[in-house]
């Protein structure tokens, strides 16, 4: 039995027996966009899929567990005034994850986990979670990295001028520290700082009008990237994974 979580590095009769032993689908759902002055325009694609992969090495040792190709395009129109943005109308993205979710269905899977790295998606995920699971009549679930970490309050232990993750800020800067490192301009973490704002307060205040992320920050950061580093960025990955495989090995969230 091989120990390979991703799905792209396994033979199509080693997924075959692995949908056979009931495994978890964790695909992850990400962007593509600005990330301030300091970061490359993959931070969430590479977040998300390390992520995944963490979780999946944690679950393999108790359940089948493996990794789908990530989703790159995301709901980011708030981040098109910066450039180097790819961002797909609701319907589109909606369709595009309603496919991707039924071929994982028709090569024998049944429990299929969205695990959302960007901020743009969680609302329209937690909306098309209810419609992907009528449309494809299977338990599609769905997470976002982050939020297990963000409601047990770890992420403040570990960071310093932020308690959860923000945008191109310390917590991102960090974990791309560890993932990615040749994506992080060292040259320019002086300049990626930007308001202070929860992930609610960013996109989601209680009264609202649609506004470009260029208006709400001019640096295109929102928090303080200053004083991330590769340990603390370690500490996230581990943080968040832990809390998610946790969960899964338990049964959550089909038990």
């Amino acid at each position: 039995m091989t120990s390979e979580v991703e799905w792209n590095r396994l033979t199509a009769t080693e997924l075959t027996a692995l949908a056979q032993k009931d495994a978890i689908v964790l695909l992850p759902v990400a962007s593509t966009e600005q990330h301030g002055p300091h970061l490359s325009t993959g931070v969430d694609m590479f977040l998300g899929a390390e992520g995944c992969r963490r979780i999946a090495d944690m679950v393999s040792q108790k359940r089948p567990c493996i990794v789908a190709p990530p989703v790159w395009m995301g709901l980011a129109e708030h981040h098109v005034a910066f450039g180097g943005t790819f961002s797909l109308p609701l319907p589109v993205w909606h369709a595009l994850l309603r496919e991707l979710c039924r071929s994982i269905l028709r090569a024998g899977f049944r429990k299929i986990l969205l695990v959302n790295s960007h901020g743009g998606n969680i609302a329209a995920l937690n909306a098309l979670t209810v419609d992907l699971t009528k449309e494809l009549d299977a338990p599609i679930a769905t997470t976002t990295l982050y939020s297990l970490a963000h409601e047990s309050g770890a992420y403040a232990k570990i960071l310093e001028d932020q308690t959860q993750v923000m945008h191109a800020c310390e917590a991102e800067t960090a974990m791309m520290m560890v993932v990615a490192p040749g994506c992080v301009r060292s040259d320019k973490i002086a300049e990626a700082v930007g308001p202070k704002l929860s992930a609610g307060a960013a996109l989601s205040p209680a009264l609202q009008v649609w506004r470009s992320f260029k208006d709400r920050t001019p640096s295109g950061v929102v928090g303080d990237a200053r004083r991330a580093t590769a340990e603390k960025g370690e500490k996230l990955f581990e943080t968040a994974a832990r809390l998610v495989a946790d969960r899964l090995i338990a049964g959550d969230p089909w038990a």
